[in-house]
């Protein structure tokens, strides 16, 4: 059974759907620390041809809350109408606008302050949409010891889960040993997506943008082939 461990992350990159898709199951970490250099709550979008950040506000609390622990701000119930105005000006002339546009509404609208309830969501709605079956699981929820940290907590997960092959991103070569793995009869791989670029308006074409982006300019069809736009090693 292959198995993909990622954090939640906000409309995250095609990336993070490509390893959802990849693999048999998906571990979403939720009692993880939250990190406010990370991507958990923020991503970008195309504005005028620019990268621009769009970021979900969170309650002020202790920088070293985990994931689960965190809030949105109050301020969210106004934020959110003005945050899909902006997404909405910056691709309402976009081929797929028309369809995609209820997709990020319906996952904004999402009556929920926790953090990681509310991320999930979209994965989830995001997930469904390009009609990925693969299942979701909350880290919380496995029977493992909690307390271990980097690639302990990997294995105890792989494990746990009945896994023998893990599928991280390839930003994860400098953190995991195969040799490591393969001690615990797990295989490990690395998956690396293509170059992946398409019109973005008449605009230098800008990548690694939120899902929203890939979504706005790409039909259906063509994501589901993007999705299988990359390579393992």
């Amino acid at each position: 059974m292959k198995l993909g461990i990622m954090q939640p992350y906000f409309f995250p990159y095609i990336g993070y759907f490509q390893l959802l898709n990849a693999v048999d199951e998906f571990v979403v970490y939720d009692n993880i620390e939250f990190s406010k250099k990370g991507w958990v709550n923020r991503n970008r979008i195309l504005v005028n041809g620019q990268n621009v950040y769009i970021t979900l506000p969170l309650r002020k609390d202790s920088d070293y809350l985990d994931i689960v622990d965190r809030h949105l701000a109050d301020v969210w119930a106004n934020e959110r109408t003005k945050l899909a105005g902006r997404i909405s000006a910056a691709y309402r002339k976009a081929p797929h606008y028309k369809e995609v546009f209820p997709l990020v509404e319906q996952c904004l609208a999402y009556n929920d302050s926790n953090l990681f309830r509310f991320i999930f969501h979209s994965i989830q709605v995001v997930k469904e949409y390009l009609g990925i079956e693969t299942p979701l699981v909350v880290s919380s929820t496995i029977e493992m010891d909690h307390g271990l940290k980097g690639a302990q907590r990997v294995l105890a997960i792989c494990q746990a889960r009945g896994a023998d092959v893990y599928v991280n991103p390839i930003g994860g070569l400098e953190l995991y040993d195969k040799e490591r793995f393969s001690q615990e009869n797990i295989s490990l791989f690395f998956l690396k997506a293509n170059e992946i670029r398409y019109p973005q308006f008449d605009n230098e074409f800008v990548p690694y943008l939120s899902i929203i982006d890939v979504l706005m300019f790409n039909s259906h069809g063509r994501v589901k082939d993007l999705l299988k736009e990359y390579a393992m090693q």
